[in-house]
């Protein structure tokens, strides 16, 4: 057991808050406006588009969708195979089945609608505190990708190359849902490179494209760095130098390399933000939620009017994190992957602190969210004590299961 010290142990706990966090309030900023053009959101919203969280057709503000939803049951499934792994029952190399039996608890919430029985004591999915929490069971637009690819019972070899083969799985899908899910793979606290490879690898259950698998490998890895607390710059570049050595490579490094100049030149605008794509597909969503983090966004000013009226520029007043989440929203595409995605990186390199608190409030399931994240901290970046005697279990059995 390595131990960390205090302020490591912190960091990375706020860091594991903050992505899991920042994610949820992403998609929750996003839900509202996605399938609109920016046309319609700026008719509806103004000029500016959306600015805070605001309802979605149901008149609910702060509701999330299926990007964490699935985020969730990713994190769940690491932390019961790391377990797994821990004890004597485990056998390393079960990552890849275990987070799939995540994923089949997830396709519960999309079909039922409440938790449904477990089949039997040995029952392999439908097990774990997760499942039981009552709001996660709402279909929320899922893709089809990840609905039809968990029918096929596909699980990756655990050491299966990663050589740019399309996998068996929706051969030509490359569908945003490989990445908007694979956060969690980069807060494990491996090296990136086995991040980008356990994420690639988990993609392939639902999708085959290896444009689709190999964004999710860069999510994950550039989350890892994060987490390290290199800065967003150097973390894109670690990721960029990975992403080089596999096959097949090229179409998600354009798209990056395209985020990344992009956001060094000039003041950032919705414009830009569409000339990345829509978001729809792998890459581009993972662009987009990169050159929104990346871009310098105007600093705010306070202007002072005849009797001291005061007045913001840009209005209504918002905070660099805040700023970078209305850049990742604002545009004709899928706004809620795509600001789910870059609140996710945003909270791996800020922590939780500096979430807006107003939009955190607001936002469906923080309490669980907040409770699996510290969960995440506990299973994998544990600090023990001199005087503390190191135990593998560290949650009751029947919270995650270890078969």
């Amino acid at each position: 057991m390595i131990r960390q010290s205090w302020d490591e142990t912190a960091a990375k706990r706020a860091r594991i808050r903050g992505c899991l966090l920042g994610g949820a309030i992403g998609d929750a900023l996003g839900n509202p406006i996605e399938f609109l053009s920016l046309r319609s959101i700026r008719e509806t919203h103004g000029a500016a588009g959306v600015t805070t969280l605001v309802p979605d057709g149901s008149g609910v503000v702060g509701r999330v969708t299926d990007d964490t939803q699935m985020t969730l049951f990713t994190a769940e499934g690491l932390i019961r195979a790391h377990a797994r792994t821990s004890s004597a029952k485990g056998l390393e190399g079960s990552e890849t089945a275990v987070v799939r039996h995540a994923y089949l608890r997830w396709l519960d919430t999309q079909n039922h609608p409440g938790p449904p029985p477990a089949e039997g004591t040995g029952d392999l999915v439908r097990s774990g505190w997760l499942r039981a929490q009552p709001w996660l069971y709402a279909r929320r637009a899922p893709g089809n990708a990840c609905l039809s690819g968990l029918t096929a019972k596909h699980v990756p070899a655990p050491r299966a190359p990663l050589d740019g083969t399309p996998g068996p799985v929706n051969t030509g899908s490359k569908g945003c849902g490989t990445v908007m899910r694979s956060a969690p793979f980069g807060l494990t606290g491996l090296d990136p490179r086995d991040c980008f490879e356990l994420a690639a690898r988990c993609a392939q259950i639902t999708h085959g494209h290896p444009t689709g698998y190999y964004a999710a490998g860069a999510l994950a890895a550039l989350v890892a760095c994060l987490l390290d607390g290199e800065s967003l710059e150097g973390a894109t570049l670690r990721t960029l130098e990975l992403l080089a050595r596999y096959p097949g490579h090229e179409e998600t490094t354009t798209a990056l390399r395209k985020a990344v100049d992009l956001a060094a030149d000039g003041d950032p605008t919705p414009e830009k933000t569409e000339s990345l794509g829509g978001g729809w597909v792998a890459e581009e969503a993972l662009a987009i939620a990169v050159y929104s983090a990346l871009a310098r966004t105007p600093a705010q000013q306070i202007l002072y009017g005849p009797g001291g009226k005061i007045s913001y520029d840009p209005a209504p007043p918002r905070t660099p994190v805040q700023a970078a989440l209305l850049l990742s929203v604002n545009h004709s595409g899928d706004s809620d992957s795509t600001g789910s995605i870059c609140g996710n990186i945003l909270g791996a390199h800020h922590g939780d602190l500096r979430l807006p608190p107003s939009w955190l409030a607001l936002t469906e399931g923080r309490g669980t969210i907040a409770e699996l994240a510290d969960d995440f901290a506990s299973e994998f970046h544990r600090s023990v004590e001199l005087y503390e005697p190191y135990d593998d279990v560290v949650f009751p059995r029947d919270r995650y299961p270890l078969s």
